[in-house]
């Protein structure tokens, strides 16, 4: 499992030029099951994604394809970690 965290390096107004292409970049890697859940930060510096990936490789690849990511609007943290205790809404990450 993966912790994304992206940090914008543009100003708002260039961070919602890119927004709606950002959000179709999102709702694909939903569809394909791969982000699990996503929003902003708070303040709005940026944001966060949790994600199954088979390995680090597989999302660098993914955020490649990020909007954000193409026309430098910001950074990208990658974090991966093992959960090894969940709540029971979600077991189903434990181990990943």
């Amino acid at each position: 499992m993966f912790i994304i965290s992206l940090t914008y390096q543009k100003s708002l107004d260039e961070v919602d030029t890119h927004l709606n292409a950002h959000i179709e970049f999102l709702k694909d890697a939903y569809a394909k099951g791969i982000f699990l859940a996503s929003g902003r930060k708070n303040p709005r510096t940026g944001g966060i994604i949790l994600a199954l990936a088979t390995n680090r490789a597989e999302i660098e690849a993914i955020i490649a394809l990020d909007p954000f990511y193409i026309h430098d609007v910001a950074t990208y943290e990658i974090t991966d970690f093992t959960p090894t205790m969940t709540s029971p809404k979600l077991s189903f990450l434990a181990n990943h």
